[in-house]
């Protein structure tokens, strides 16, 4: 049987530690979630977002290097279409352990945990159409130049034998998340990468200070697809780790749209 939804996956920010030499103070990981049978109609969004920015149909949209009107136009079309987002962001100062968070992947994989995590939740209480779909999920990533997806699959296959044996507190819904069904592929190849570019661009900028300030509409406009439960989206399509950032949070004005709009 076929895989049931299609996973986007892109991130935002730099793994690096050294804050003072210009390393992001934030990472973070986003993953779109689609259904199969409505991933191609979904991510037509690109199509139609170059359209309204007059761009060539082969124009690879990277959020970034929009202007801060055309990013309204292109989230406000994202917040509409049928689709959910999960995002992990890790403050890497607040981090305990910094020198094990800077071994080979080690943050990356880590952030890779969380979100697969949630994404599975989603996928797992949201089944559909059983005759033809099995209730996986097609994991897809943004190919990072110099990364190994084949030590991502030996991670995450380590992560299913220590969930098996509760060995850790691996919640990843195994059912959905199939290691054979992980693949990479650049930006340009998969339009769903765009879409993912640019919810991990959104979240960035709503935590990233940039002169002192942060940029918080595109976050809050996103609230329509960001992944809930029951009302509450902290821990769901919103992760914040390490947990005692909350605090710094919810402490500072700037934030004030999390609070708001996610009732952190």
């Amino acid at each position: 049987m076929a895989a049931s939804f299609v996973i986007y996956i892109d991130e935002s920010g730099d793994e690096g530690f050294r804050f003072r030499d210009g390393s992001s103070e934030w990472f973070v990981l986003s993953a779109v979630i689609t259904r199969r049978d409505e991933d191609l109609e979904v991510v037509k969004l690109v199509d139609r977002v170059r359209a309204a920015l007059r761009k060539d149909s082969q124009y690879e949209l990277h959020f970034r290097n929009l202007r801060h009107e055309q990013r309204l136009a292109y989230v406000n079309e994202i917040s509409q279409a049928r689709l959910r987002v999960v995002s992990i962001l890790m403050h890497k100062p607040s981090i305990y352990e910094q020198e094990f968070f800077q071994q080979r992947y080690r943050l990356y994989f880590y952030a890779v945990r969380y979100l697969l995590e949630r994404v599975s939740w989603y996928c797992r209480d949201h089944p559909y159409n059983h005759d033809v779909h099995d209730g996986s999920a097609e994991i897809i990533f943004s190919n990072r130049a110099g990364m190994s997806y084949d030590e991502m699959r030996q991670y995450l296959n380590l992560l299913r034998t220590q969930s098996a044996t509760g060995a850790r507190d691996i919640r990843i819904e195994w059912s959905v998340v199939k290691v054979e069904q992980i693949k990479a592929y650049p930006a340009r190849a998969r339009m769903g990468l765009q879409i993912a570019d640019a919810i991990a661009s959104s979240f960035y900028f709503s935590v990233q200070p940039r002169y002192g300030f942060v940029e918080g509409r595109y976050v809050s406009m996103l609230k329509p697809v960001v992944y809930s439960r029951k009302g509450q989206y902290k821990g769901y399509g919103l992760k914040f780790w390490p947990r005692e950032i909350e605090g710094t949070i919810l402490r500072d004005s700037r934030y004030d749209f999390f609070r708001n709009d996610y009732g952190l």
